[in-house]
């Protein structure tokens, strides 16, 4: 497999831990959404967060969605994952431009702005999860850092990373989440923390030719990292005309007259893979029973 995350646990279960290599779906994601530089690298990030986040869920029907809305010219992302490895997502503007940042990057944070972050958990009750926080530098790992610490009291280190090649396509993509339970110790703390100080960008470690495991290793090493499984991940949108049918069966009659009228054939995208749906007047005449 290509992509794909490994689940984990060190420290005799003190810690348990995740690590995605996503180069594919992130590449997928932009050529769907023709997207800039720096806005592929923010939404491979998410994706890449999405991806691992989705499958700390058990049910089959659980969904993950990840929104993050700025101000700055991208004006947010949004990420659904399951629990079985697929994800999707798409920025709300896709074709922003920025200067290197002054580390000589992509600007992620320029490009996000300040904002929110909010994480939506839908796993069948009667309400969803959600949870909200406001970004701290709009780089995404760090705004997640900042999420699991404080909205579900969880002391966590995540990593993400995105690495282009000069011609604008994805060269490697990645991260890392790591998770402290409540009975750590302090002597495991202070070795995870020395590792994390002495860490290089996750997509270093991924241009090297170093796996999600060899990361795992690396992030957790004198912690007796364990590997407990490895998922295969994937960019997957399951719109289909069906699902675009029943949007235009969910219009108000007045919104049908009005397109009729127009008499002009209706293209509609899926936000997610922004593939196009053609419908001819005569189609949405017989979608909505009208002779």
């Amino acid at each position: 497999m290509s992509d794909y995350i490994v689940r984990g646990m060190a420290a005799g279960d003190q810690i348990r831990a995740f690590a995605v290599t996503s180069r594919d779906m992130v590449e997928e994601a932009r050529k769907n959404h023709n997207t800039s530089p720096v806005v592929t690298a923010a939404l491979g990030r998410m994706l890449s967060a999405g991806a691992m986040m989705g499958t700390m869920m058990k049910g089959e029907s659980d969904l993950l969605t990840l929104q993050i809305q700025g101000q700055g010219p991208m004006r947010g992302i949004t990420v659904t994952a399951d629990s079985m490895g697929n994800v999707k997502g798409f920025p709300n503007v896709s074709d922003v431009m920025l200067p290197p940042n002054s580390e000589g990057k992509l600007d992620v944070g320029g490009a996000i702005g300040v904002g929110i972050l909010r994480v939506i958990r839908d796993m069948g009750m009667k309400d969803p999860y959600v949870g909200t926080c406001e970004l701290k530098t709009g780089e995404i790992a760090e705004d997640l850092t900042y999420y699991f610490a404080t909205s579900e009291q969880i002391p966590s280190s995540v990593g993400l990373g995105v690495l282009m090649n000069k011609n604008n396509t994805v060269d490697a993509a990645g991260g890392f989440i790591i998770q402290l339970m409540p009975y750590t110790d302090d002597k495991t703390i202070d070795k995870l923390e020395e590792n994390i100080k002495n860490l290089k960008p996750v997509t270093t470690y991924l241009s090297e030719g170093k796996s999600p495991e060899d990361i795992l290793g690396i992030v957790l090493d004198g912690l007796g990292v364990e590997i407990q499984d490895k998922v295969e991940t994937r960019f997957k949108c399951d719109c289909s005309v069906e699902r675009i049918e029943r949007s235009l069966c969910s219009l108000a009659m007045d919104d049908i007259k009005s397109i009729i009228d127009d008499n002009k054939p209706v293209e509609i995208k899926c936000q997610f893979c922004n593939k196009a749906y053609n419908f001819s007047i005569d189609d949405i005449k017989k979608l909505r029973g009208i002779s």
